[in-house]
This record gives C-alpha cells, sequence and structure tokens, in this order.
C-alpha cells in the first residue's frame, strides 16, 4: 500500500521533527514498558496515539525505531506547489517492495505464510467488521505507554524553586507582572506543571491556582488555568464540561477522546473516576443516547489496533469493502458497522484505508462520510479519519473553525491551543498546516482574533 496519497505524519517543515525526534506517547526503543511504571520524558505529539517513526532513509524495511510491519514509509512531505499530491493511480507502493514472497504478507514482514493458513485468523465473515491481527510469525503488538503526563509515576527531575519563586513575585505586591506569567508558564512541559505547583505550594504556603485565580480574570485566566491543570487533569475536567448541565458538549468530548491511544484513554477514565467519584462510561451513557452514545462506549473500551501492529493489505481490502457496504452502497448508512471499524483501527490503518478506499471508488473516504452521515456523528468520524491521515492538518482545520464566522470561538480556541502546546513539534506543524491550507500565518490569525494578555499566552503557546 502507498502511503504517497498523504502527508506522511510530521511533513509539514524540515524541522520538524528532527531525525531523532522520539513521537510523543510513541514507545521507547526496546522491550515494552508496562502502564503505571516510571517514565522518563519523551518529547513528541500531545494526547494522539504514537504515529510512525519519521523516515530514516530509503529502505522499504523497517529502521531501528520503525514500527514492525508498519506501512512502508517514503519520503517525508514538504510544503510546496501540489500539496497535497495527487492520489496515485496504485494503492501499492512503486519499486518500494520487499523482495517477492507469498501473496497477501503484511507490511515490511518476511515472508510467512499468507493470511488465511496455519496459525492465521480465520477468514471474514460478511457483515462483520474485520479485525486485525499480527502477521503469523510477526510479534504481537505491544501498547504505547501513555503519553507524559497522563502517568502518575513520571516524574520531571529539575529543580521548580526557581520558577516557583519567579510566579509568586509576579503576583506579590500590588499589581500582576503579566508578561512574566506567561514566559514562565506558557512553556512548561506536562511533567514540570505538577512539581512547579508543589514547590510553590511547599515553599510559599499557597495555592498557585488560587493566586492566578486572584490576580488574573477573563479568557487570560482560563488559559493559565488549563496550563496549571496539566494535559490529564485538563481533559478532565474538559469532559465533566462537556456532560454537565443541560445538553452536551459533543464537539468538546470529541477533542478530548477521538483517536486517543489506548494508553490515554485508561488514563483519563481512572483520573475521572478518581476526580468525579464517578464513571465515565456511565456519565456518557447517560447522557447520550443511540448510535452516539454506542460510538463513545467502542471509544472508551480501549480496543484499538497498537500502531506497532502491522498494517495487512487483504485487512485493509476488506475494511475498505466493508465500510463502502456500510455507506454508498446501501441506502441508510450502517453507522455502527463504520464506527466498529474506524474506533478500533490504528492511525497507520486508518490512513491505508482512506487512501485505498480513494483509490477503489474514485471518492475520498472524509467526502463519503460527509454525504452519509450529519451532525456529531459525522464530525466524530471525520475526526478519526483526519487523525489517521495528517494530524497536524487535522489540527489546523480545528483552529480555523474556532476563529472563522462572526465571533471567536475563545473556549474551544484556548482548549486547543493548550492541547496542542504540550509537542512543541507538533506545534511547528500545525503552524505548518495551517499556512499551507489557508495561505497565511496562523500566530497572525490568532493576533486578529484576541487581544491584550489573552492574545499573548495563546501566541506564545504556539510559538
Amino acid at each position: 500500500m502507498s502511503y504517497q496519497g498523504y502527508p506522511q505524519q510530521g511533513g509539514y517543515s524540515n524541522q520538524y521533527p528532527p531525525q531523532n525526534y522520539q513521537n510523543y506517547g510513541a514507545p521507547p526503543p526496546g522491550p515494552p514498558q508496562a502502564f503505571g511504571q516510571p517514565q522518563s520524558y519523551q518529547a513528541g505529539q500531545y494526547g494522539q496515539p504514537p504515529p510512525q517513526q519519521p523516515f530514516h532513509g530509503h529502505s522499504p524495511y523497517p529502521q531501528q525505531n520503525q514500527s514492525y510491519g508498519a506501512p512502508p514509509p517514503g519520503p517525508p512531505q514538504s510544503y510546496g506547489p501540489g500539496y497535497p499530491p495527487q492520489a496515485p493511480h496504485s494503492p501499492y507502493p512503486q519499486q518500494q517492495f520487499p523482495p517477492p514472497g507469498p501473496p497477501n504478507q503484511a507490511f515490511g514482514q518476511p515472508g510467512y505464510p499468507p493470511q488465511g493458513q496455519f496459525g492465521q485468523q480465520p477468514p471474514q465473515q460478511h457483515g462483520i467488521p474485520h479485525q486485525q491481527g499480527p502477521a503469523y510469525g510477526a510479534p504481537a503488538a505491544y501498547g504505547a505507554p501513555p503519553s507524559p503526563g497522563y502517568d502518575p509515576n513520571q516524574v520531571a527531575h529539575f529543580d521548580a524553586s526557581g520558577p516557583a519563586d519567579a510566579l509568586r513575585k509576579a503576583m506579590k505586591g500590588f499589581g500582576t507582572d503579566e508578561s512574566a506569567l506567561i514566559r514562565i508558564l506558557a512553556h512548561m512541559t506536562p511533567l514540570e506543571i505538577p512539581a512547579v505547583k508543589q514547590t510553590y505550594s511547599q515553599r510559599h504556603r499557597r495555592s498557585l491556582e488560587s493566586d492566578i485565580k486572584n490576580e488574573c480574570s477573563g479568557y487570560f485566566e482560563f488559559a493559565l488555568l488549563a496550563i496549571l491543570r496539566g494535559p490529564l487533569q485538563q481533559d478532565v475536567w474538559c469532559l465533566n464540561n462537556a456532560l454537565k448541565g443541560a445538553g452536551t458538549k459533543e464537539a468538546l468530548l470529541d477533542d478530548v477522546l477521538v483517536g486517543r491511544s489506548n494508553a490515554d484513554i485508561r488514563a483519563i477514565k481512572t483520573a475521572y473516576q478518581q476526580t468525579y467519584g464517578r464513571s465515565l462510561e456511565a456519565d456518557v451513557r447517560s447522557d447520550l443516547s443511540a448510535k452516539t452514545e454506542r460510538m463513545y462506549s467502542m471509544i472508551l473500551a480501549a480496543s484499538r489496533q497498537e500502531e506497532s501492529a502491522p498494517v495487512h493489505p487483504q485487512a485493509v481490502e476488506a475494511d475498505v469493502t466493508e465500510l463502502h457496504r456500510a455507506t454508498e452502497a446501501k441506502t441508510g448508512a450502517d453507522a455502527l458497522t463504520v464506527c466498529s471499524i474506524l474506533t478500533n483501527r490504528s492511525d497507520g490503518q486508518i490512513r491505508a484505508i482512506a487512501l485505498a478506499y480513494e483509490h477503489k471508488y474514485r471518492r475520498a473516504l472524509e467526502t463519503v462520510i460527509k454525504n452519509d452521515f450529519a451532525g456529531h456523528m459525522e464530525d466524530a468520524l471525520v475526526r478519526m479519519v483526519r487523525t489517521g491521515a495528517d494530524k497536524a492538518m487535522r489540527d489546523a482545520i480545528a483552529l480555523e473553525e474556532c476563529m472563522s464566522g462572526p465571533g471567536t470561538k475563545d473556549e474551544r480556541l484556548t482548549t486547543r491551543i493548550t492541547a496542542i502546546h504540550w509537542d512543541r513539534a507538533h506545534a511547528g506543524q500545525v503552524r505548518g498546516a495551517y499556512k499551507h491550507r489557508y495561505k497565511k500565518d496562523l500566530i497572525s490569525r490568532i493576533r486578529g482574533e484576541t487581544s491584550g494578555d489573552y492574545e499573548r499566552i495563546l501566541v506564545a503557546m504556539m510559538e
């Protein structure tokens, strides 16, 4: 399967990611590490399932840090004329195959027996979404650890007394030094935030959040508090905000839950239970209904294929056929079949499915979803496809949605920028994707929609 029809993850700038860049939330090199074990901080992509490792050369075989069985890498895409590339005439790689082997073997796998022989899964039954599994003889897929800030055992090893004292100085006495607050907090990592909060409390016998609330106001305060919660507690706060009161803020649910890794979903459910004394699954069931509730139950099951799982051409073709049967080939889309496939596949598998679908039926999968669904179901499914195809472009579009039309959706804009900013490399990719799609600078766009200290904190997070 060729992946030239979509930009490679992290392909919007020659600066991101560097050749030796470790993606946010990706499994560290070496044996898998169990959830709950201490993790050392690795910079990378906040809140997403671990993307494929950066391309290191022209070999079609997995590189040292590439997931076994991942789609064959291609040269990194760069911004320039013709992006995104036109869909290729064939969904299969040109001159990128490993040595010939039996048909239907997994990408990047040795020539083991094809799917369906001894040791393989049974063939797919009609009407049942295909469940992909490891190729015969391939290493079992292992789960990525939770992202930085999502494991309570993750610890930042640094002296937080300097930032803690500087923050107190910025708010002590008459007036507040807002510039100092922005300078100190805008670029802190997920692991540094709790250390600074704890040190602030120990050294000054005060709550940093309470002091921020007393000294700041408006959306500037809203942004600072979002940073101080850290990524996990901010997700939990957003979920409670989306579910409480009359009505449901579905867009907020999508931002937090759609496209997340299994490890992050489990961490979010645990933190939600600990914070509010209620099950997240139960709250979702009581707030939603019918097919939307079923879709979120699938997401919260945390049963996605891991990014280390191989991408099998036969399995991709089966999913493409099943998606077509559930949408364009019938009157009235089969929402549960579509949800079952997209909520259980990895980003690499979804990327392959989207490309193969467009090659086979000459229509983009995202377009098909928009034609066959509406409202929140459409938004969630489109986000799943965009997450697999190109996370940076997905986030660039999401930011523009907050600023387009009459008025600025300030809470949503602040929440999305806060989520993006935890990974500096990804933030740079989002700026590049935005420039390519909208032909204008994202920072200038933010400046035009906001003002004052609120403007400065958002700009600082995206710079």
